[in-house]
This record gives C-alpha cells, sequence and structure tokens, in this order.
C-alpha cells in the first residue's frame, strides 16, 4: 500500500514542530536558569551569514503553512515575522500548527501531480506536487529545524537527540 501525500508530510511536520516546541522551552528555561536575556538566543547565528534562531524557526513555520496551502488550494495564514522573544516564536509555531489541523487529509491527497508554482525573491520554482513535498518541503523544514537546534545547542542549551525526534 502507497502512503498518502497527506501521511508523508502533515504528521512528521507536526510532530517536529511540537518536538521545536520543546526545544525553545528548554531554551527558556536555560535563559531564566543562566540569567541570559532570551533575546541573545532568538538573535544567535551559527555564522554570520547565516539566518539568526528567529528567522530559522519563522521559514520553518513557512515551510509547514506556504506547503501545505499550495497543496490544499488555500490561503495560507499571515504572519508578521515580528517575533523577538522565544514565547513569541513558540506562538507562531501554535498557530502553524492551528492552520495544519485545519487542513484535511482529503485537501492533500491525489495532489501528486498537483502544479505548483511560485517566486520567492528573484527565484521562481515549478514542482508537482510529490515532488514540491519530497524535494522542498521536507528538506527545507528539516534543515530550519536543525539549524534552530544547533545554534541552541551551540550556545550552550543542554539538548540532546531526543529533544529533536520528541
Amino acid at each position: 500500500m502507497a502512503i498518502s501525500m497527506y501521511q508523508a508530510s502533515v504528521p512528521q511536520l507536526k510532530k517536529m514542530l511540537v518536538n521545536l516546541t520543546t526545544i525553545l522551552t528548554k531554551a527558556e528555561e536555560y535563559a531564566a536558569a543562566k540569567g541570559i536575556d532570551g533575546k541573545v538566543l532568538v538573535e544567535a547565528r551559527l555564522f554570520p551569514d547565516m539566518f539568526p534562531l528567529a528567522k530559522q524557526v519563522q521559514i520553518a513555520c513557512d515551510q509547514v503553512k506556504f506547503g501545505l496551502a499550495r497543496l490544499a488550494g488555500v490561503e495560507a495564514p499571515k504572519f508578521d515575522d515580528a517575533e523577538s522573544t522565544l514565547a513569541q516564536l513558540k506562538e507562531r509555531i501554535a498557530k502553524t500548527i492551528a492552520f495544519m489541523d485545519s487542513i484535511q487529509p482529503e485537501q492533500i491527497d491525489g495532489t501528486e501531480a498537483k502544479e505548483i508554482k511560485f517566486s520567492i525573491k528573484e527565484w521562481s520554482f515549478e514542482f508537482v506536487g510529490e515532488q514540491y513535498v519530497m524535494t522542498w518541503i521536507i528538506p527545507n523544514f528539516y534543515f530550519h529545524i536543525a539549524t534552530t537546534y544547533n545554534i541552541l545547542r551551540h550556545n550552550g542549551v543542554e539538548l540532546g537527540k531526543a529533544d529533536y525526534l520528541g
């Protein structure tokens, strides 16, 4: 039996967003215990030319909301990209999960061959649904989740593989 488009995407994306919330909670606890302003972690980067933690979380959420919206043929919610605290980033994740929960399997299943076209800045992209999920949404999503984890781990937050995997 083949796995459906919904099953290949939504459950794992949601699980990882829940795990990301747990990771950010650990970051809040770490900052409080060490007397560190949480903003330091929100603005932290692995390297000067990489996005800070806040943008990593924003992009991970955007992969989900825009990805599922394009597949389902619905409007994605608009977020301001103004989060400046760990708590605000957790709120963004919660809003993303709420949007996910509004998408029904029948809106995603059967979109394997659906044409997906979009632009980001000066770049234009064209996919079919299955390719979009497997080569765009999922890899980009995991990259930004892992980078968030790595920024926090690099800054001393005590995280392990179990926190990442849930």
